[in-house]
């Protein structure tokens, strides 16, 4: 990395890596382009994190047009190993987190990835049950219930809005432990054996304040996740309402013949 790119933050391809990028070959310029940077991020020349040099540098350093360079990398942002974020520019990521459909949790997932999970806790809040809450979690209108709403991020680039509401047993956790730990960790650090759950999977348009927690474009849709989780002995130890980035989450679902 040269020390401009240094002094930036951008990581600076080197030029050797787009030796052998033929202009007469009928392979499109832009997909050759898209296919060295792609070596280069599957092999760990960019890592996880790396913010790519812009367009216009990149395009001047290989002799090529601004909207081939573009085109190149808006391949890898299709493929979920680029993401675009307003205000930081081209940013690295592992690809899309593929998630099966199983009983663990978001931070699980990612840390059996490779990837680094970081929380921003958005609100922590204690509140009486409503009937459709008691209803839902099998306990009395009016317990204690606590509601946390999450912000969870892979590698910094952020992935998922956690919303999530816990009965009486729960609602001490604190705002450092939900900051530094997956909630199914701090549930099993508490005696509970996470045992079976009701789950439905969706998709949705965005809301603002979800696109300005994803960092999404206008209009932009969201997977969405909501589950109860029970216990060992038949208890709902939890309720999530989550929803995810679609360019860089997938859920994968293994159907058997009955």
């Amino acid at each position: 990395m040269s020390n401009e790119a240094a002094t930036t933050g951008e990581a600076r391809l080197p030029l050797g890596l787009f030796v052998g990028i033929d202009r007469s070959s009928p392979v499109p310029l832009y997909h050759q382009v898209s296919e060295r940077i792609e070596k280069a991020i599957r092999d760990d020349t960019l890592p996880a994190g790396s913010k790519l040099e812009n367009e216009i540098s990149l395009g001047h350093r290989l002799g090529l047009s601004r909207p081939t360079v573009r085109r190149a990398i808006q391949e890898l942002v299709d493929k979920g190993l680029l993401v675009r974020r307003r205000g930081v520019g081209t940013q690295v990521v592992h690809g899309p987190v593929t998630r099966n459909v199983e009983l663990t949790s978001l931070y699980e997932d990612l840390e059996r990835s490779a990837q680094k999970p970081t929380t921003t806790l958005l609100s922590r809040r204690v509140e009486a049950a409503t009937p459709e809450l008691a209803e839902t979690l099998g306990i009395e209108v009016g317990s204690p219930t606590l509601h946390i709403s999450r912000l969870r991020s892979a590698d910094g680039v952020p992935l998922a809005v956690l919303d999530n509401v816990l009965p009486e047993p729960f609602v001490e956790l604190t705002e450092d432990e939900l900051i530094q730990h997956g909630l199914y960790q701090l549930l099993r650090a508490r005696g509970v054996t996470m045992r079976i759950a009701k789950q439905r999977i969706g998709a949705r348009t965005a809301s603002r304040e979800e696109e300005r927690l994803l960092d999404l474009s206008g209009g932009a849709a969201v997977l969405t996740m909501s589950r109860v989780a029970f216990d060992a002995t038949g208890r709902a130890v939890e309720y999530g309402r989550h929803c995810y980035r679609p360019d860089l989450y997938t859920f994968e679902i293994t159907l058997v013949e009955r």
